[in-house]
């Protein structure tokens, strides 16, 4: 099979490779799409631990089952299907919790197996979502983006919630935004360095967009709020400055969600939270029910995941994936298709 290959730091190749064996449990899926998501980017950029070549990378993809193994139930072969980018085992204290993103024994593709940016790739039965035929594989493999802001959603779900403000809008944090839009009454402000991408989220129905190279966002957002500070704010990039801004604009009462791992820092004082009694919660991909969900809303056009994204061949992916780490890129979000 043809494979987008990560075989050691700082290299890419397209390469023939076996295609995979599965176990029992296991069915094998012919991939449709596969989104290049902005971790395994960064990992790629920084050589990080996180992600070892040798490795097929690739954890947001759609496909048709082809092979199915022998205690497989409920799959079978032809159906069109998506998977969880989190193998968990189904049978641990979280796992029977429902909190399958948190299972104590949790893989995640392209991680610590073998991912999607493949014409082929094995997945456990117990990750997947069937697809509805009338889904696009290339807008049905960003289900699991989606699903990260549907977590937050429910995460946040028991909050007073009014003001949200996102930092940034890259993929994921379009994929908060639209999230929120879809399943919650709020105002959302969007915050960027970037024009063209608070552009999309202004058409994506963001009510506020604020960019820091030309705004004051701390004055913007006391206007907006009218002095009353933000209600929740999700820091979907990850720097010590978003993380502990986000912090300080909140009221009191309100949470800081923290999604983005563009660093690990630690920008926090306790008296700054306890004082005020605000809220830090860390989030960490999606359980299976926010997979259902965000799939059932881009098949009911809930939620936009194509008019902002870009497709490439398996052929040229290569230059897909890293033309993203360009400097002068303009492009959001990459989908390899099949």
């Amino acid at each position: 099979m043809r494979s987008l290959f990560y075989p050691a730091y700082k290299k890419l190749t397209i390469e023939e490779l076996p295609v995979p064996e599965i176990n029992t449990d296991e069915v094998l899926i012919k991939v449709a799409a596969c989104g290049i998501c902005g971790s395994e980017l960064e990992s790629f950029a920084t050589q990080s631990e996180r992600r070892k070549p040798p490795r097929i990378m690739g954890h947001e993809f759609s496909g048709v089952i082809v092979k199915a193994g022998s205690e497989v139930k409920n799959f079978e072969e032809g159906m069109h299907v998506v998977s969880n980018s989190v193998v968990f085992c189904g049978s641990c204290t979280h796992c029977r919790r429902g909190e399958t993103n948190l299972c104590i024994n949790r893989q995640v593709f392209g991680m610590h197996r073998n991912g999607a940016f493949a014409e082929y790739v094995n997945v456990p039965a117990r990750c997947l979502i069937p697809m509805h035929d009338k889904v696009d594989f290339k807008a049905a493999c960003l289900s699991e983006p989606l699903a990260n802001g549907v977590h937050i959603v429910a995460l946040t779900r028991h909050l007073p919630i009014r003001h949200v403000l996102i930092f940034g809008a890259g993929p994921i944090g379009l994929m908060v935004q639209q999230a929120f839009q879809a399943l919650s009454d709020t105002d959302i402000i969007v915050s960027d360095i970037k024009a063209e991408r608070l552009a999309i989220a202004k058409k994506l129905g963001a009510k506020h967009i604020i960019n820091t190279t030309t705004q004051n966002i701390e004055e913007a957002v006391t206007a907006i709020t009218a002095g009353e500070g933000l209600d929740l704010v999700v820091d979907a990039v990850g720097m010590e400055t978003t993380n502990s801004l986000g912090l300080k604009m909140l009221r009191p009462g309100g949470a800081l969600v923290m999604i983005g791992l563009h660093a690990n820092s630690k920008p926090f004082y306790s008296y700054d939270i306890i004082l005020a009694e605000k809220k830090i919660i860390g989030t960490y991909a999606a359980t299976q029910e926010d997979m259902k969900t965000a799939l059932a809303l881009i098949a009911d056009h809930k939620a936009d995941v194509s008019s902002w994204v870009d497709y490439y061949p398996l052929s040229d992916g290569v230059d897909a994936f890293t033309g993203l780490l360009s400097p002068d890129n303009k492009r959001i979000k990459t989908v390899i298709v099949f």
